[in-house]
């Protein structure tokens, strides 16, 4: 069912039992599977598979919402799987955005007011409150679930099953509730970082977390030492933080303190 009013483009392919309602905008050669729903004030770019049964800019599940208009807008080349859903910005005008080159498996749902950047992976289930901000090329495993106003900084990994409440710094692995224990190192080789920016990233991580250092003079030393690069990115995240950073990982941290006591210049990274 598609209403007169909707915009497709070209090569567009509509399954059976799918709604695409009036002012909603379909970029050139994407696929609209069965039973997927398409709602008002949706703009999908070219290229986008909206998977079965999908919901794609329903209302915000958010109780100040007052019924003004607001947008999903999705980039190109997106791989939306069965039974995701995607809200509207719960503010009027605002909107929930969706990058390029994304993959969302079955039954991921991204709140109203999300940024989800371009080229990540959110397995099945993943779950995204309001607000959330998700960084290019990050993965989400499945079943993982994050509380609104979290940030997730590029290249991190998720682990699959895990709640996090507070923001996961760039090109870390977060492994327990609101905990990480390293760096994402295969992601970032596949990436095609540099062995040299993925050291600079590792001693990074050890001023931060396995120095003893604060927060404060973790982020006095890292910018001490690294005045551009990915580094750079890590601190101007931190800095921006709210909600806070998640802590070392209690196994991990064990291990660290333990080496610190034995070496006292491994707070050198």
């Amino acid at each position: 069912m598609v209403s007169p009013k909707a915009d497709l483009g070209r090569e567009v392919r509509v399954g059976p039992g799918a709604v695409i309602e009036a002012e909603a905008i379909v970029g050139d050669r994407c696929e609209i599977r069965a039973h997927a729903v398409v709602a008002a004030g949706t703009c999908i770019g070219p290229g986008n598979q909206v998977g079965y049964a999908a919901v794609i800019g329903a209302e915000p599940q958010d109780l100040s919402w007052d019924g003004a208009p607001s947008r999903v807008v999705i980039g190109e080349g997106n791989v939306i799987r069965e039974h995701v859903t995607i809200h509207r910005g719960a503010k009027p005008e605002s909107e929930t955005r969706i990058g390029d080159g994304n993959y969302l498996m079955v039954g991921c749902h991204v709140g109203h007011n999300c940024l989800v950047g371009n080229r990540t992976i959110l397995v099945n289930h993943v779950l995204l409150a309001g607000y959330v901000r998700v960084g290019d090329r990050a993965f989400l495993g499945g079943g993982s679930v994050f509380h609104q106003h979290v940030r997730i900084g590029e290249l991190a990994m998720v682990r699959g099953g895990i709640r996090i409440g507070m923001d996961i710094p760039p090109f870390l692995m977060a492994v327990d509730e609101n905990e990480v224990a390293g760096v994402n190192r295969v992601g970032l080789r596949r990436a095609g970082f540099s062995e040299a920016t993925r050291r600079q990233i590792e001693a990074a991580y050890c001023i931060l977390y396995e120095s003893g250092r604060n927060v404060s003079q973790a982020l006095q030393e890292m910018e001490r030492r690294w005045l551009s690069g990915e580094v750079r990115r890590m601190i101007d995240f931190i800095r921006a933080s709210r909600r806070g950073i998640c802590s070392p990982n209690r196994a991990r941290r064990g291990a660290g303190q333990a080496k610190q006591a034995r070496d006292p210049n491994v707070s050198g990274g």
